[in-house]
């Protein structure tokens, strides 16, 4: 049984689909499924986005995808299957930039092996979020354990940037 799938998606070839991330991590034996899936917001930290721009090294992304994959399947595993794809490329308000899930025989495990995943691909995967603005500027964003908008930022209301790294 195939129990991990992660991928980098070219926007300009395909989009991110999240029904493909449920069924890969169906099984008769689970009662449990979780899915996370990171939209384009039109607002952050006060500025009209119009869309956002995504640029990956590839390969390290993937082998931080993989490892990301092995370490939360050996925290709940072993009947536990994981999903993640990431876009790459210019992408529009609303567009999916991310989708995770995690399958299990139990909730519990399914909802903590998703949030792990997504948790760890935004802070450790090289891959970096250029916002592009209606006043026409554009900025990379930081990383999320730089740009103030942590978990302390979330519990308090606050919204979390979608950003994994720092500029090129």
């Amino acid at each position: 049984m195939n129990r991990h799938h992660y991928s980098i998606v070219e926007i300009g070839q395909a989009r991110l689909d999240p029904a493909a991330a449920l069924d890969f991590v169906s099984d008769p034996g689970f009662g449990g499924l979780a899915m996370f899936a990171g939209k384009v917001r039109d607002l952050n930290q006060g500025r009209v986005v119009l869309g956002v721009g995504y640029d990956l090294f590839d390969a390290l992304a993937l082998n931080s995808f993989r490892e990301i994959l092995r370490e939360v399947d050996a925290e709940f595993g072993p009947r536990l299957k994981l999903y993640v794809a990431h876009a790459k490329g210019r992408l529009s308000v609303g567009d999916i930039a991310v989708v995770v899930a995690a399958g299990s025989p139990h909730r519990d495990e399914a909802f903590r092996a998703c949030r792990g995943v997504i948790e760890a691909v935004k802070h450790r995967s090289p891959i970096w979020k250029q916002e592009h603005y209606e006043d026409g500027d554009s900025a990379w964003s930081e990383g999320c354990s730089l740009c103030g908008h942590g978990e302390d930022s979330v519990a308090a209301g606050g919204a979390s940037a979608h950003s994994h790294g720092s500029a090129p």
